[in-house]
């Protein structure tokens, strides 16, 4: 899929004066791995760059979208980085207050995992899920966990109240790693088998996800 044009900054506009654009509503007109391009209602098409996790929500294209924003400035170049919903907005925001962690990290961040997940993992200091995240080394996951695993408790909390099978869950994906799944795919793996059925172990949780593994072959 080709990239969108990134537009450059309107020459008019003085260096450093920038609009700050907390929502953008209006018709999808496309989309690309890491961006998408909004037409609002004035006539002004937007490029956003969203995560993985955003992209995969989307409503098909010429569909009506409203994204949170949240515009950063990089060498007097404001980007515009959106979400559906405010608290991975807020994610966004704390992740970007980490001395080591610029928008290309943090969209990595919840790109691999969604809003809550990544929550309960910095709250959980869960370094091995951290480091799974492709350029994140121990030791900006110790950072990142020292400043904000307090900040992102009541996030993680909630996760944890809709999620009762956490322990379940994470016992499964530890067994799968183990014979030789990669984190993120073990997940989805479990999370996809546990959507449709309710298990009594750990065990079943397994099989059901090597089943479905064999049967896609």
């Amino acid at each position: 899929m080709p990239r969108l044009h990134r537009k450059a900054p309107d020459p008019g506009q003085p260096p450093g004066d920038h609009a700050v654009i907390s929502r953008i509503r209006g018709e999808l007109l496309g989309s690309d791995i890491d961006r998408v391009e909004v037409l609002t209602s004035g006539g002004v098409v937007y490029e956003v760059h969203v995560p993985l996790t955003v992209l995969q929500r989307l409503p098909p294209k010429e569909s009506t979208l409203e994204l949170r924003t949240e515009t950063v400035v990089r060498d007097e170049v404001p980007s515009l980085y959106g979400f559906l919903e405010e608290h991975e907005r807020a994610l966004f925001r704390l992740l970007m207050t980490v001395q080591m962690v610029g928008p290309r990290l943090a969209m990595s961040m919840m790109s691999t995992y969604d809003a809550q997940r990544l929550a309960r993992a910095l709250a959980e200091k869960d370094v091995p899920v951290l480091v799974q995240v492709s350029g994140l080394g121990k030791k900006t996951a110790a950072r990142l966990i020292l400043e904000l695993a307090d900040k992102v408790r009541n996030l993680a909390a909630a996760v944890e109240g809709d999620r009762p099978d956490t322990a379940q869950v994470a016992e499964a994906v530890s067994a799968l790693v183990s014979l030789g799944y990669s984190f993120t795919d073990a997940e989805a793996a479990v999370r996809d088998a546990m959507k449709d059925a309710t298990f009594e172990s750990t065990e079943e949780v397994i099989r059901e996800v090597l089943s479905r593994r064999g049967r896609d072959r």
